[in-house]
């Protein structure tokens, strides 16, 4: 464990938060390592210089396997940071986690954009199956982007679509120019399917309405219902038509995601748009500078639906599973634009926190990808992360696979459906 500081101060409260904090050791247990872990003990530091606090961050990649192990022989970190909210939901209906403090859920809700969202994402039942506000989100991810080349659609005439119709409008616009619109591709080694996943979520949410999402989620809404069906058929309006597809809609399976960028930097073009998430320039031509040679735009919503301006990301949950006050206090200072802001210093972070200053971004792609964040209405977690495994990163993905391919949706909803149905 890396030591971030020894105890200075004896005592401290914290960005107006009562009650003094004697100087304790805590100890920080998260996905983090490499770059992401510098970057997490440069906030915990300026934490421990703050409250005088003894902080260690402790980073592994089998942080999931891990976590579970430490809880359940007594030898938790005080604070665990979850990149999966599902499973910080079964450690807390096992009585592994603490709430945190009175008022906390109140500020996640006036200080945070969609701040419901967020509240409801860290909100799970405790051992006897009521409601506690488990969850503080910090460092969070945006799926719901479009990413282009600037000086193709200059050089086309092409106009950045603010609505899904126009969007469509867009697409039928490129193919009657004679090109080819969307590079789409699902291989992804044992994971094939998954990107297919991100579209039917953002398609879920701009079709039906959050509650509806949550429901199927839960699987209160079964797979097969019309509204899922709805919305893979959606995705396959984009996917399944082979005017609309670099390489024809056969291609979409078996083209690897990590290729399937590409073709927006050929010459010509193979393609004019790519659905994907924020870490999708790592697998950009070698010297790509995003925000000119390559930019995104949001994944609009249809303006005849009244659903607002959804957003589908990932991130991380913070939760204390083993109590002291050092642990609460690093809950109130998460809650400081400071925290936030030494982040943004730095590179891969995103926040919905309308305080924070955004002159604090580093890095201007950043910045812009952080507005999509602050102007949702609506956040939604990755639903096949909340999936049982087997469905989520599962059935579901070879479901999407299946239906690239052909396969009725009806179909392949019901088939998802019936592998849920077995886990019961």
């Amino acid at each position: 464990m890396k030591k971030l500081l020894l105890a200075g101060a004896a005592a401290f409260a914290l960005s107006g938060y009562s009650g003094l904090a004697s100087a304790e050791q805590l100890t920080v247990f998260g996905p983090w390592l490499g770059p992401d872990q510098e970057n997490v003990e440069a906030v915990l530091k300026v934490f421990a210089d703050k409250s005088g606090h003894d902080v260690r961050y402790v980073g592994s990649d089998s942080f999931e396997q891990q976590i579970v192990v430490d809880l359940e022989a007594g030898s938790a970190p005080n604070v665990a940071v979850f990149p999966q909210p599902g499973l910080a939901s079964d450690m807390a209906a096992r009585g592994f986690l603490t709430p945190l403090r009175d008022g906390v859920a109140d500020w996640l809700r006036e200080n945070y954009a969609a701040g419901d969202s967020w509240v409801a994402l860290g909100t799970y039942k405790d051992a006897s199956g009521a409601d506690q506000f488990y969850g503080f989100p910090f460092k969070n991810d945006v799926k719901s982007l479009v990413w282009y080349v600037p000086e193709n659609f200059e050089d086309a005439g092409y106009e950045v679509p603010t609505t899904m119709e126009e969007l469509k409008a867009l697409t039928e616009q490129i193919v009657a120019d004679g090109e080819t619109p969307w590079c789409i591709g699902l291989g992804s080694g044992a994971a094939t399917g998954w990107p297919a996943t991100d579209w039917v979520e953002d398609l879920m949410l701009r079709t039906q309405s959050p509650e509806d999402y949550d429901a199927w989620i839960s699987n209160d809404l079964k797979f097969d219902d019309p509204k899922v069906i709805a919305a893979i058929e959606e995705f396959g309006w984009f996917a399944r038509n082979d005017d609309f597809v670099a390489g024809g809609s056969g291609a979409v399976a078996s083209t690897d995601f990590r290729d399937s960028p590409k073709g927006l930097f050929s010459s010509p073009p193979q393609c004019y748009m790519h659905h994907q998430a924020s870490f999708i320039p790592a697998f950009f031509p070698e010297g790509t500078a995003v925000g000119e040679d390559a930019d995104f735009f949001y994944f609009p919503a249809y303006a005849d639906k009244d659903l607002g301006t959804p957003v589908l990301g990932a991130g991380t949950t913070w939760v204390i599973t083993n109590e002291n006050q050092a642990a609460h206090d690093l809950i109130a200072y998460l809650q400081t634009p400071e925290a936030h802001e030494t982040w943004m210093g730095l590179k891969g972070f995103l926040t919905p926190f309308k305080g924070v200053n955004p002159d604090a971004f580093s890095d201007p792609t950043l910045r812009k990808m952080n507005e999509v964040l602050l102007n949702a209405t609506t956040f939604r977690f990755d639903g096949s992360d909340l999936m049982p495994g087997a469905v989520g990163a599962g059935s579901f993905w070879t479901g999407m696979v299946d239906y690239a391919g052909g396969k009725p949706a009806a179909d392949v909803a019901a088939e998802i459906q019936k592998s849920w149905d077995a886990l019961k």
